[in-house]
């Protein structure tokens, strides 16, 4: 293994998108990474499209880097066999709720018993001290309850609607990224192991009230809530598509008007200062809308860029992957799949100077790993087998590879 997390182990109790998000993201840095799956698999094996059964698209984008074990945690061999990875283990994060892992026997508490070391990290929806404590989450759901289905009807009368990404997830995965490196550091100082909550609806109303709070940041409140530019903001149509364009400060107006032959607007109320236009941003930005459907997106990029004014082609998903930026910094690379062939994989968006970590391994199959992690525990070939007979484990057959 390489990477700046080069000698860490986690044991990965996570399924669906926030904890593999966040697990995937360690393993990419050069965790060893063990996922813990039951004998059905984590859901997002079965998002379509997939080659073959069990490898569905978002499984292999969320779990690249692992290796995969199936342990039926709710038998006692299954629990027995997982508190024989603990002493060997760095981290321990799950996102179920508390509660669920202490029927499991799995608690802090108890795993604490075994590795006093151990950061123990539970990813789910509430912070346990709130009322909302035992409440199933998820990404829709925080969204709804952070305000961000209320923030899209506030941009002109369209219905309530969830951004259309998994946000709530992904971005509660980086807040768990972070909690880990940084328990990991204050263990390296010194420090002990700890067990550290990471709760959805607090990380996404952190995210979300961050920019929206506006009035209400105030005692009593100075208005309500939002940010108003952010509600006005959209790509403009130009005269054969669209376009993203930030005309943002005093220097960048007065090139922008100089550029298109109006310097004179620049002396305007509306646009003068950057706290006036603030205060006009509807106004400024219809102004924007009207102004660029009067030429080809052609245009305006060139005459955008010599004026040095920030700006952005509109891209679809299938754009993305095509784009020439990307391509040039290695965003994307080729990945070799034992079973589902030819993949077009996406690396961890950080560089290192130092301490690169090398391409990580492709997602596991259900139960690949298994055998090979239980010897690790000390079990042998022979009991090994008898816990696939008894359904405490999986073993992956031979990988076959899929035209």
């Amino acid at each position: 293994m390489s990477g700046p997390l080069s000698g860490v182990r986690v044991l990965d109790l996570t399924t669906v998108v926030m904890g593999p998000f966040a697990t995937q993201i360690l393993a990419e840095l050069g965790a060893d990474v063990i996922k813990v799956e039951p004998h059905d698999g984590d859901n997002m094996r079965h998002a379509a499209p997939m080659k073959n059964a069990g490898m569905g698209y978002m499984f292999l984008n969320l779990n690249r880097g692992k290796r995969g074990i199936v342990l039926d945690l709710k038998k006692p061999e299954g629990r027995e066999a997982l508190m024989r990875l603990v002493p060997a283990a760095d981290v321990l994060i799950y996102n179920v709720r508390p509660q669920a892992m202490a029927r499991l026997g799995l608690s802090y508490e108890e795993v604490r018993a075994v590795n006093p070391r151990i950061v123990y990290v539970g990813a789910y929806g509430y912070s346990q001290r709130g009322p909302y404590a035992a409440r199933a989450a998820y990404d829709d759901l925080i969204q709804g309850a952070s305000g961000i289905p209320w923030l899209a009807a506030q941009r002109g009368g369209e219905a309530p609607n969830y951004a259309p990404v998994n946000l709530a997830d992904r971005l509660t995965g980086l807040h768990a990224v972070y909690a880990v490196t940084a328990a990991l550091f204050h263990r390296e100082r010194g420090g002990l192991g700890q067990a550290i909550e990471v709760p959805m609806f607090e990380a996404v109303a952190h995210f979300v009230l961050g920019d929206h709070s506006a009035g209400l940041t105030y005692d009593p409140p100075l208005g309500g809530p939002a940010y108003a530019r952010l509600l006005a903001r959209r790509p403009y149509a130009t005269r054969d598509g669209y376009l993203c364009v930030l005309v943002y400060n005093d220097k960048q107006w007065r090139s922008f008007f100089e550029a298109i032959g109006r310097p004179e607007l620049m002396g305007e109320e509306r646009f003068s200062t950057q706290a006036n236009r603030a205060r006009h941003v509807k106004d400024v930005y219809a102004f924007l809308s009207e102004l660029l459907k009067t030429r080809t997106s052609a245009e305006w990029m060139a005459l955008l860029e010599r004026a040095d004014i920030p700006y952005s082609k509109m891209n679809s998903i299938s754009d993305v992957f095509r784009d020439p930026h990307l391509e040039a910094s290695g965003f994307f690379r080729a990945e070799d799949h034992p079973t589902e062939g030819s993949l077009r994989a996406m690396r961890t968006p950080t560089e290192w100077s130092q301490s690169r970590a090398a391409a990580p391994r492709p997602a596991p199959r259900l139960g690949e790993h298994s055998a090979e992690v239980l010897r690790e525990a000390g079990y042998s070939d022979a009991r090994i087998a008898e816990l696939a007979r008894n359904g405490v484990t999986l073993l992956a057959p031979q990988a076959v590879k899929s035209g």
